[in-house]
């Protein structure tokens, strides 16, 4: 049995201050007990200004936010799923990357987001997050972490099953989904859509969320949770900001695959054939 640690956070426009809240909520997690803290997609920074966000992104070589987790980590012997930040690359783009860092404060493994948020919302909404955003071009997992092996996606990745699919073909244990859902898209799917994928894969679903009205005008939909294999929540967080824990027992994934072994019953889908 591992305890895990979900933070739901309401990042702001102020890198400096959302380090602050991580640092905070890595000692928490730790002191609760927990081996390993997951934290929301663009923990670092969340602005929809995309002019004032400039001002404040960094090379990840140069990134506050992350050193400051990294040095956390270490003091606090506790690993940490970093959602995601956003991190200026090589072409002049941003990537959305996630991180996984050990214990020592060692960056294990990277993930730059797939699959990019480009939607306009009934309620007015619109995002164009290749306007800004480099997609990022392979599936990541890392092994030895404290749940296991770890497989990595973020946010919009959820409504995409094939990149689940790979992972647990990949053998991963629990697949993290960082996010900031919206509130009309999160009220309609997330719980419905982390449910089926844990049930798919047949594996733990880790997703922690960022949650409520934010300085840069959004509002997100929180409702941070962990899924087991057979799609029961074991957390979900609502509406309120902090820390969450919950128990993960690995031994539970062979338990359901034994039920229904779905994944050993995939076969080789040839092209549709049109009639």
């Amino acid at each position: 049995m591992t305890k895990v640690a979900l933070f739901q956070s309401n990042s702001g426009i102020d890198p400096v201050a959302n380090a602050e809240a991580l640092v905070g909520a890595i000692a928490e997690a730790a002191t609760g007990g927990a081996a390993i803290l997951f934290t929301p997609e663009m923990s670092g920074l969340l602005d929809r200004d995309s002019q004032r966000a400039s001002g404040n992104l960094r090379s990840e070589d140069e990134d506050g936010v992350l050193a400051a987790c990294r040095a956390a980590a270490k003091e606090h012997d506790i690993w940490v799923h970093l959602g995601s930040l956003a991190v200026r690359v090589d072409d002049g783009k941003v990537a959305n990357r996630g991180f996984v860092i050990d214990r020592n404060g060692k960056i294990q493994a990277r993930y730059d987001k797939i699959h990019l948020f480009d939607v306009d919302l009934p309620t007015g909404e619109s995002w164009r997050e290749s306007a800004v955003y480099r997609a990022g071009e392979s599936a990541a997992a890392v092994n030895g972490t404290p749940v296991g092996k770890l497989g990595l996606t973020i946010c919009y990745d959820l409504r995409f099953p094939m990149l689940f699919a790979r992972l647990a073909e990949a053998d991963a244990d629990v697949i993290a989904v960082p996010a900031a859902f919206t509130v009309p898209t999160g009220k309609a799917h997330w719980h419905t859509l982390l449910r089926a994928r844990a049930i798919e894969a047949g594996l733990f679903v880790v997703a922690a969320a960022q949650v409520g009205h934010h300085e840069d005008g959004r509002n997100t939909y929180g409702h941070s949770l962990v899924i087991d294999p057979w799609g029961d929540v074991l957390l979900d967080m609502g509406e309120e900001r902090g820390v969450g824990f919950a128990d993960i027992e690995l031994s539970r994934i062979s338990e359901v695959r034994s039920r229904i072994p779905a994944l050993n019953h995939r076969r080789s889908i040839p092209e549709v054939a049109s009639q």
